[in-house]
């Protein structure tokens, strides 16, 4: 990150921008049915606002940050002249859109090498809108926010989310099945922005998925970040797409432990 880069104003622009868009997609959803089709998988939804929710995001990152990259879910992307690059999740968790389930997001981050500098989720239904900038902390409103003070695994409230591929699923419930009898209980809430801010908030102890996407992780990672909460790989090393976890400091390492065995038996 070059000194030039304000990381507060960027998490300002995002914050802005995802409000906007959330708001807009809300009134398109009150409006009755959502049609939808599919993309990887016949369970992996798309809609009609997944597509405007976009175009709104980047025609407004292009008019306040002409010059930026762009990264976005449904396909939009523009080369960065700044170094600087915006990862767009114009709906996370659009089947909690589609079947009118309060818990989907839109999800923007600005990112310097691959990295997180700033971000905002804003959730529409409950118009919660969690912002970060590094070093800057992560917050709610006024309000700063702080993971967990959980330590012991067996009282943690754990997150996960599920593949859109069926085997896949199925190797992801054999890990479910072997953690739970070690935890308080497990959530799956279906938007994986949503979760890391919970993390985040403390609402959740703990959130773990696996082949997510960058636009999936990039705001709610720098978010759980900021309030304090680790996130990596199942392993304890750098997160990746590929495995996240995001957990209080106090029961990472239990965790860690907990999904060490790809298919865990209880």
């Amino acid at each position: 990150m070059t000194a030039s880069v304000d990381a507060v104003a960027l998490m300002n622009v995002a914050a802005s921008v995802a409000r906007r868009a959330g708001d807009t997609v809300l009134v398109g959803r009150r409006q009755g049915p959502v049609d939808a089709d599919t993309k990887s998988t016949p369970t992996d939804m798309v809609t009609l606002w997944d597509g405007r929710s976009e175009s709104l995001i980047v025609r407004d990152l292009s008019e306040r940050r002409p010059h930026d990259g762009v990264m976005a879910e449904e396909g939009s992307a523009r080369e960065s002249e700044t170094g600087i690059v915006w990862v767009v999740d114009p709906i996370d968790g659009t089947t909690n859109f589609l079947y009118g389930l309060a818990g989907f997001a839109v999800s923007i981050a600005a990112t310097v090498e691959e990295r997180s500098i700033a971000g905002a989720v804003y959730l529409p239904a409950t118009r919660e809108l969690f912002v970060a900038a590094r070093g800057f902390g992560a917050w709610l409103g006024g309000r700063r926010l702080t993971c967990s003070s959980a330590s012991r695994s067996e009282h943690a409230l754990v997150g996960t989310g599920f593949s859109y591929h069926a085997e896949e699923r199925a190797r992801q419930g054999r890990r479910v099945a072997g953690l739970i009898a070690h935890v308080r209980d497990v959530r799956r809430l279906g938007a994986a922005a949503p979760d890391l801010c919970f993390v985040a908030d403390g609402r959740l102890d703990a959130y773990f998925e696996e082949n997510l996407r960058p636009w999936d992780v990039a705001a709610g990672s720098l978010i759980a970040e900021e309030a304090g909460a680790l996130v990596t790989d199942f392993t304890g090393g750098p997160a990746h797409t590929g495995q996240i976890l995001a957990s209080t400091p106090g029961i990472h390492q239990a965790m860690v432990e907990l999904l060490a065995d790809p298919s865990p038996t209880v």
